[in-house]
């Protein structure tokens, strides 16, 4: 039982590439896969660096990974209904700032949260036509009418 209880509580920290700093609970930081794998050989008092993520993007998926550890290692499990609810609520995001998250979900392999931020991008494309699209994110047309042309019918599904 000891055991149990020392890994639960069992800090790990974590520097982003502008300095901040992150204490969280070992339990959380397993969340992070790429994490996970440094835990066993990090030596330099449990501190982690992670270079491409900055310290408000890494904010967002401590909390992320937070809820998700309590609501599933809670004693009052929350429903289902609950998490979809909040993390809906929790991906209403800017989108530089939902990019940033989904570049870092990535790249600490946090499948939930990449699975998430990406179904989020796809919902907000679907049933937008290509100019909708580049209005949306800020997209410059780069392509030629000529090309545009050649590309619509080489490929008429995507402009259905």
């Amino acid at each position: 039982m000891s055991d149990r209880v020392e890994s639960s509580t069992k800090k790990i920290t974590l520097t982003s590439s502008d300095g901040e700093i992150f204490e969280i609970e070992k339990t959380v930081a397993v969340e992070f896969k790429t994490i996970k794998n440094l835990i066993e050989d990090v030596v330099d008092n449990n501190r982690i660096p992670i270079p491409k993520v900055t310290g408000k993007i890494l904010a967002l998926i401590v909390e992320y990974c937070k809820k998700h550890v309590n609501a599933v290692n809670s004693d009052e499990k929350s429903s289902e209904h609950d998490l979809k609810t909040w993390d809906a609520e929790f991906v209403q995001l800017d989108h530089p700032v939902l990019f940033d998250l989904i570049s870092a979900a990535s790249f600490l392999d946090i499948k939930s949260l990449y699975d998430l931020t990406r179904k989020t991008v796809a919902d907000m494309m679907n049933g937008k036509t290509p100019e909708q699209i580049r209005a949306m994110f800020n997209i410059v047309n780069d392509y030629s009418p000529q090309e545009e042309e050649e590309i619509r019918s080489e490929h008429p599904w995507a402009y259905e």
